[in-house]
């Protein structure tokens, strides 16, 4: 059954919370200190499947269950495969482990020269910044450390990957990611920020952050500022689903864009969530009609425990193909596997080229119509040795 939404309509208000002040709901401590974490709280509002159950009670020898309640006013409670549902309420699948996967699947231990440092590529390094998010997804690709619920005990050394990043003067590009960087105090981040600003040969500063998604309160006219003394600091939301395209998320992205943040959007191929290219559509929309590009589709890293999240590769190229074309160019985001082991992002597209020669290129649109381009320049008319090529004497070349 095809997915249909309403265009002009954007979720808003506080759902089952409309007993608490607006002040407090609207303040992003209070979110925190209210999160969903047991199942007790879930079931005063829900009633849980076994399956659910299961995972929950798994969830502490996994990875932490942790709902904000602004984001778990956008579940259907009534509907156990409701794609907003599936991303942060355990399932026992999580349990399950498969032999093609890993803790550390990307292999960023192997990586990692200083605590809190990822140098995989030449001229960037991903700054791992804290081990906390505002809310859990089941599918993190580094579940091992984030939540500490497997006992991985990591602990940000800022001063060691500060003073790394100030060693190495080919590092011009620094990401910072966790956990949730934006979960970090004002003060912190500004503290941050201010000492990535000045190292010289860091030319290029991105925040990873899905707070803007769990927890748009926290995009406050303070931290915009901090954003706008120490810009352009580039910023990867990362939305999955129409569903969470909603007013607060709309807003935030506003107070972002407006204080010069660019922002981009990263999704995860998730099976039964947005496995569906009328389901990636209706995003991609959204996400520009909130000022954000979408960049990336990853195919789900292989983490321990997530092979009910795993999507045929296929089905992404089949998305990407329905999009190329069909919509908008600037809707249509890379389709990345991150190589296992630590190879790195490599992209995943449709054949359009069918064949390459010294000659031609012969490759088909987004119809399926094959086309030619001609890679010689062949002159319709050669001049004679000495002849004055006019404007009146010259044919134009024609490609055919």
């Amino acid at each position: 059954m095809p997915y249909i939404e309403d265009r002009s309509a954007w979720f808003e208000g506080q759902g089952l919370w409309q007993h608490v002040p607006a002040s407090e709901w609207n303040d992003w401590i209070w979110q925190l200190k209210n999160r969903l974490t047991s199942v007790a709280q879930l079931e005063e509002h829900m009633t849980l499947t076994a399956d659910e159950k299961a995972g929950c009670l798994f969830a502490s020898q996994k990875l932490a269950l942790a709902i904000t309640p602004y984001f778990f006013n956008l579940i259907d409670r009534d509907d156990p495969n409701c794609p907003i549902r599936k991303q942060v309420i355990p399932r026992a699948g999580e349990a399950v482990v498969s032999e093609e996967e890993a803790l550390d699947s990307l292999n960023e231990d192997e990586h990692s020269p200083v605590p809190g440092i990822v140098h995989r590529y030449p001229d960037r390094v991903l700054f791992l910044v804290t081990d906390r998010c505002a809310a859990y997804c089941r599918y993190c690709t580094r579940s091992r450390l984030v939540s500490n619920a497997q006992d991985y005990n990591f602990h940000p050394e800022y001063e060691q990957g500060l003073k790394y990043i100030e060693s190495h003067p080919e590092i011009r590009d620094v990401l910072l990611s966790g956990g949730d960087p934006l979960l970090l105090s004002d003060n912190k981040l500004d503290h941050l920020l201010s000492r990535l600003r000045a190292i010289k040969h860091v030319e290029f500063i991105r925040i990873g952050s899905r707070i803007p998604v769990f927890l748009p309160q926290r995009i406050t006219p303070a931290l915009c500022e901090i954003f706008k003394k120490h810009g352009p600091i580039w910023l990867s939301i990362h939305s999955n689903h129409p569903k969470e395209a909603t007013a607060a998320l709309k807003a935030a992205c506003e107070r972002l864009s407006f204080a010069g943040v660019p922002l981009g959007n990263q999704s995860v191929l998730l099976k039964g969530i947005n496995d569906d290219a009328d389901v990636m559509k209706a995003l991609v929309h959204r996400l520009l009609r909130m000022r954000v590009r979408p960049y990336y589709i990853y195919q789900m890293d292989l983490i321990t425990g997530g092979a009910h999240f795993k999507v045929d590769v296929r089905k992404g190229i089949e998305i990407i193909r329905a999009l190329r074309g069909h919509t908008t160019g600037y809707a249509v985001p890379q389709y990345v596997i991150d190589a296992p082991g630590g190879g790195g992002k490599v992209p995943v597209n449709p054949d359009y080229v069918e064949k390459i020669t010294d000659d031609e290129v012969i490759f088909r649109n987004y119809e399926g119509r094959q086309f030619r381009y001609p890679l010689t320049n062949t002159p319709r008319k050669t001049p004679v040795e000495g002849e004055l090529v006019t404007a009146e004497s010259f044919e134009p070349v024609v490609l055919q």
